[in-house]
């Protein structure tokens, strides 16, 4: 039976569990969670208690898809090692242009100039899998997925804690090996808000300071939502790696189902619960680094080769953020001005209009700021009412014209129950006083 069969019988079964079973092992979780005053390891404990008998020892049938290279089973910690040479396509992605990735390039990625010196070859590519998807030191990683370029291959090593008891040595093995690999940036996929501090959270709680912490972060989500969120329905990382680096993979096991199962694997020493966990987070690493790859070939001047054709109006909007985000405004104006001669949304249109006005207008680019302003009053848009009502009345000192923009702004606030009605309010206001000044002087 291959991986993929094997998953969908995995989906059966836990549909089928799901009508027949009693109180869910995440319901028993959430309430034993919300006793205060006991350790997360006396409250994890309880749920197995609850649930059913101590771990048993257990054994586990090979799957295909992330065969361990080291594997110490009933170990209260197992390493599972795969190896990828650079040859190696993930989708349609060889895995070797990840070191030709540069750091300006990164930093465009990161928003940050700290990857200037750096590339991939150093990197550290993170993902875990944890007893909750909130956080909070109540939140235990028991599989640290780590990839990374050595010896001229890809490599992704695993950590999975068998016993909950053992985190304390999981965390000095991790300690250990950031050590030795001295990696000099960390790549993640939502890092900054969850995988990081979580970990972190972990090593100071045993005693020990992350390593990791200091180093340069590209969290790729920042990235990928401005190159792609307005392209795909779904910035998942699942849904990009099949979209963009054309990945086979689906998703194989809903992140809400990974805790319970954990917890079940605690209570019956099943293997077999984890194994889909196992190749879950084995993709994502991959997915990340393939995504990664596809997004720095958007910037690279060798993007049509990789994608095999021309950049769409979508792909140069979206580069069109990267270098904003940058502070690179000359060329995000040029990718969003190319960007508006393709065929783009009238949403996503807009957006790149709102974003040529305002570099238009700082610039005093008038006659290209003015006749967007009045292409995007067509479209209801309040903010180029107000825009047309500013330039007209302290520019140009031309009052009526002025006033116009601010009746038509005024008029659309009030039907779309706007708080810049009182803006156009007062702004009408003042322009009628200014013009019944002026027709007392005339």
């Amino acid at each position: 039976m291959d991986i993929k069969d094997k998953l969908e019988l995995l989906k059966r079964e836990r549909r089928t569990r799901t009508k027949s079973r009693g109180p869910s092992i995440e319901d028993t979780w959430q309430r034993i969670e919300g006793q205060g005053g006991r350790s997360t390891r006396d409250k994890l404990q309880e749920l197995i208690n609850l649930t059913g008998s101590k771990p048993k020892k257990h054994t586990s049938s090979r799957t295909p898809g992330f065969e361990p290279a080291v594997s110490f089973r009933g170990e209260p910690i197992q390493l599972f090692e795969n190896v990828y040479g650079l040859n190696t396509k993930y989708g349609k992605t060889p895995l070797a242009l990840g070191l030709q990735i540069h750091g300006d390039v990164l930093s465009f990625l990161g928003r940050s100039g700290d990857f200037e010196n750096l590339d991939l070859s150093s990197a550290l590519f993170l993902d875990l899998e944890t007893t909750g998807l909130a956080g909070g030191t109540g939140t235990v990683p028991f599989l640290v997925g780590m990839g990374f370029y050595a010896d001229d291959r890809f490599n992704v090593v695993q950590y999975f804690l068998s016993d909950l008891a053992a985190e304390e040595q999981m965390v000095s093995d991790l300690d250990r090996f950031f050590a030795e690999r001295n990696f000099r940036s960390v790549v993640t996929y939502n890092g900054k808000a969850f995988d990081m501090p979580l970990l972190e959270t972990r090593f100071v709680l045993n005693r020990r300071p992350l390593r990791l912490t200091s180093l340069p972060h590209l969290d790729f989500l920042f990235a990928a939502r401005s190159l792609w969120k307005h392209k795909y329905e779904s910035c998942r990382l699942f849904h990009l790696a099949r979209e963009i680096v054309q990945a086979d993979r689906s998703e194989d096991i809903p992140g809400a189902e990974i805790p319970p199962r954990y917890f079940e694997y605690l209570r019956s020493g099943n293997f077999s619960l984890m194994e889909p966990v196992i190749y879950h987070n084995q993709e994502d690493i991959l997915s990340l680094l393939g995504l990664v790859i596809s997004g720095a070939m958007l910037l690279s001047k060798k993007g049509e080769e990789f994608f095999d054709e021309a950049l769409d109006a979508l792909d140069l909007f979206g580069l069109g953020k990267i270098y904003e985000n940058a502070g690179e405004v000359e060329k995000s104006v040029q990718f969003f001005e190319r960007a508006l001669q393709g065929e783009l949304s009238e949403a996503v249109a807009l957006k790149a209009k709102r974003r040529l006005s305002v570099h238009f207008k700082k610039n005093q680019l008038w006659d290209k700021a003015i006749p967007m302003w009045r292409e995007m009053t067509s479209l209801n848009q309040l903010y180029s009412y107000r825009e047309l009502a500013i330039y007209y009345e302290h520019k140009e000192k031309n009052y009526p014209e002025a006033k116009q923009a601010a009746e038509e702004g005024l008029a659309l606030a009030l039907d779309l129950a706007s708080n810049l009605s009182e803006d156009f309010s007062r702004r009408l206001e003042r322009l009628n006083s200014k013009l019944e000044r002026r027709g007392k002087k005339g």
